[in-house]
């Protein structure tokens, strides 16, 4: 299936270039691992579309309730990190043995 959503340019450019790879939404649509994720760039000072979308496949889905975990007012107060992911530390210091990896 495919799922089309708005996406403002700077968070579009991140995507598009590969730099950003997580998307949190709020879970009022449905969607499925294996969904084709539209994102269209839309620009909120014109408030109209640019004509630019990039597509992407749904690979891992987590849904949440954030106030299970902490008060809204922490959350109005703190927000939410979106942590990416990669390999290990060792792993990474063994595949970039000339780049040191700052810890």
């Amino acid at each position: 299936m495919e799922i089309r959503k708005k996406c403002w340019p700077d968070m579009f450019e991140l995507v598009r270039t590969g730099r950003k790879n997580t998307d949190l939404r709020l879970a009022d649509f449905s969607i499925k691992e294996g969904d084709t994720l539209v994102l269209e760039e839309f620009d909120p000072k014109s408030k109209k579309y640019t004509g630019r979308s990039v597509k992407k496949r749904v690979k891992n889905l987590n849904k949440v309730n954030l106030t299970d975990f902490h008060s809204v007012d922490k959350i109005k107060k703190f927000g939410h990190w979106i942590i990416e992911m990669e390999g290990s530390v060792e792993m990474l210091r063994k595949k970039h043995q000339r780049r040191p990896i700052r810890q």
